[in-house]
């Protein structure tokens, strides 16, 4: 079926009007970043970033952003390769059950365990720790991860695995020279979720490092916030500073990104 110019150029101004809708509250932070700061005259001002990141010290909280993320995405990524490895091409008793009881990570909300789970660590003596804040990402994100490469695993033709067995290759060096490759488009877009989802996450940081010591970068824009809350342009470029990492990971990585998330949709 042939589309019509009209046709054609009607897709073209939609879909152009939702992306100005989507772009429109990151743009205005943009420009609200560079604006001209209280007491100011008007123009240009790049000086506003330099002040957020020297008053807000979100060199600090950056970098235990990075910290707790490096754990969460390195672990998460690991271990749901191997569960979903598990769940996706071999047949064993309990299997059906053991990965309901993985998808409970994706049910169970985080507010209703993070108390008991504080007061557990409390007593092992890990709060105000990387730990304390990373591991219960890592046990939501490997709930997710499983779920997601399972499906990735379960999809990929079984002749690849046969090939590999019959070429000698036992499980480990099937995954990890075959299944891992060929999967590569839905395991980068896992981590580029479990990074989003681990940098953005404010109640885990805030309750398991009770003394400010780990605050990582969402706490410290909070933070920077209560002190700072009539300076606009400074609160946009700390809003700014915060959101670049997850951005330009998104942009190294958008087209295995894009093509895991259709791949995913397509199966």
């Amino acid at each position: 079926m042939r589309v019509s110019r009209v046709e054609t150029a009607a897709n073209y101004v939609i879909l152009v009007g939702f992306a100005l809708f989507a772009l429109a509250p990151v743009l205005t932070i943009v420009l609200t970043s560079v604006s001209a700061p209280l007491g100011e005259t008007g123009g240009l001002h790049l000086s506003n970033y330099v002040d957020a990141w020297t008053v807000g010290g979100f060199g600090r909280s950056l970098g235990n952003s990075v910290a707790v993320a490096a754990i969460v995405v390195s672990l998460a990524t690991a271990l749901a390769i191997l569960a979903g490895y598990a769940f996706g091409t071999m047949r064993f008793r309990g299997s059906t059950v053991l990965f309901y009881l993985f998808l409970l990570g994706l049910m169970i909300p985080t507010e209703a365990t993070i108390i008991p789970l504080f007061f557990d660590l409390r007593t092992l003596g890990l709060t105000d720790t990387y730990l304390a804040i990373a591991m219960p990402q890592v046990a939501q994100s490997v709930a997710f991860g499983t779920f997601w490469l399972r499906s990735q695993f379960r999809a990929l033709p079984t002749s690849l695995v046969e090939a590999a067995a019959l070429d000698g290759a036992g499980p480990l060096q099937a995954l990890v020279r075959i299944l891992v490759p060929a999967s590569k488009p839905a395991i980068v877009t896992m981590v580029v979720l479990v990074f989003m989802w681990t940098w953005n996450e404010f109640l885990i940081a805030l309750i398991m490092a009770p003394s400010g010591s780990l605050r990582t970068a969402p706490l410290g824009l909070a933070n920077f916030q209560g002190q700072y809350t009539a300076e606009t342009a400074l609160l946009a470029a700390g809003a700014v500073i915060v959101a670049l990492p997850t951005v330009i990971l998104f942009l190294f990585l958008q087209r295995h990104f894009i093509r895991g998330m259709l791949e995913g949709v397509a199966k």
